[in-house]
């Protein structure tokens, strides 16, 4: 199980930003703040949605990377196991305590394949994707020489350009060699749309599910008619997921920004045209920030720069606030516009990022912070695993 932090072992502000009981005004910055009654809401929020609809949630690891929110993912919300992309994510994951991975990607080389196939000696439930008919033999002699079983699901391009097949017929072709290798399993279908996650429109993104549904079901009729049931029919974002949820063809959802919700993702709307960030779900993932000059009257610098944050997907936006913007960022330093010049050295601000996945990945901790003192302290456990 994730062993706990021997907090006596850390010095604030060298090895560790915050440590529990402290006062939220004391942590050091930049670092990221975990809002834990936010948090809580939309994880609950969300296992609530996947039990109406009858589905499992398989909670997707590669946001948090946290063993910690994984496990509270699973206790609040009865996620069914994680998804992550890569095998170094899985065997964090599996060493936490989790019984139930998916590596939602495909795993080809050999030594790759071969730590997949170890990770059921550790009594987890072990899948990965396949797209391709050279794999199945590979997964299969490794699973055999260590006695183990790898479950596969074979990937359907469903719209998003990247992995998987694309016609029913080769994902019958490769699901009939998954089935007849030993030590592998045919567990179903992993079929993620995420070309169309962060499309604005609701119904621009429902058009791209409606298809992506119609080849999914397609596919499953034609395992079907050769005699394999899927266990699972995976995929679904933040984006999407009532889609899925509802489409009586996936059995699986897969989100995961969901449980922090970055900038990026906010901005889209759902189906009564309000942003999602806005009723739906609550940031509740922060990067705290301390204003270290003012020299400019009508700008502040922060702290929090390129290296605290990715902004692949836009600049962080200022939480709870219309009277500063953040504008501009280098290594070492964010440029927050003041035009009002209401803020002063060491005043903090707390940034949404723009994408969460990334941001987390730059990150050592998470400071969980309930009525204004540090509650919770967690290591991002499988920070910089893209191996």
């Amino acid at each position: 199980m994730n062993a706990p932090v021997n907090f006596d072992a850390y010095d604030v502000g060298y090895d560790i930003p915050a440590v529990p009981g402290m006062d939220e005004a004391d942590i050091q910055t930049p670092c990221l703040v975990l809002d834990l009654d936010a948090l809580e809401r939309n994880i609950k929020k969300m296992g609530d949605f996947a039990k109406e609809m009858g589905v499992r949630h398989r909670v997707h690891g590669k946001m948090h990377k946290s063993v910690d929110v994984a496990l509270l993912q699973e206790q609040l919300g009865g996620s069914c196991g994680v998804c992550c992309q890569k095998v170094s994510e899985a065997e964090v994951f599996v060493r936490g305590g989790i019984k139930d991975v998916l590596v939602s990607n495909q795993v080809t080389t050999p030594a790759k394949i071969d730590r997949l196939a170890r990770l059921p000696l550790l009594g987890a439930r072990i899948l990965c994707c396949v797209d391709d008919a050279a794999n199945v033999a590979n997964l299969s002699a490794a699973a055999q020489k260590h006695g183990t079983q790898i479950e596969c699901l074979v990937e359907i391009d469903c719209g998003a350009g990247r992995c998987g097949v694309s016609t029913t017929q080769d994902v019958v072709h490769i699901a009939k060699l998954i089935d007849a290798a030993p030590g592998l399993k045919f567990a179903g279908i992993q079929a993620y749309q995420g070309a169309m996650q962060h499309l604005d429109s609701y119904a621009d993104r429902k058009a791209k599910l409606d298809v992506a549904i119609a080849q999914v079901a397609d596919a499953v009729n034609g395992l079907k008619s050769v005699g394999l049931e899927c266990d699972i029919v995976g995929g679904g974002g933040t984006g999407s997921y009532y889609f899925e949820g509802a489409s009586g063809v996936y059995n699986e959802l897969q989100c995961g920004s969901y449980a922090f919700m970055d900038a990026d993702y906010g901005r889209i709307l759902d189906k009564d045209g309000k942003r999602i960030d806005q009723g739906e779900w609550e940031n509740a993932l922060f990067i705290l920030t301390t204003v270290m000059s003012h020299v400019k009257a009508d700008k502040a610098i922060v702290d929090a720069g390129l290296k605290a944050q990715s902004v692949d997907s836009g600049l962080p936006v200022v939480f709870g606030r219309n009277d500063v913007t953040y504008v501009k960022c280098s290594d070492e330093h964010g440029v927050v516009a003041d035009p009002g010049g209401v803020l002063k050295v060491n005043d903090t601000l707390r940034l949404v990022p723009g994408h969460c996945d990334p941001t987390c990945n730059v990150h050592d901790w998470y400071v969980g912070v309930r009525g204004g003192k540090v509650e919770v302290v967690w290591p991002v456990s499988a920070r910089g695993k893209a191996f």
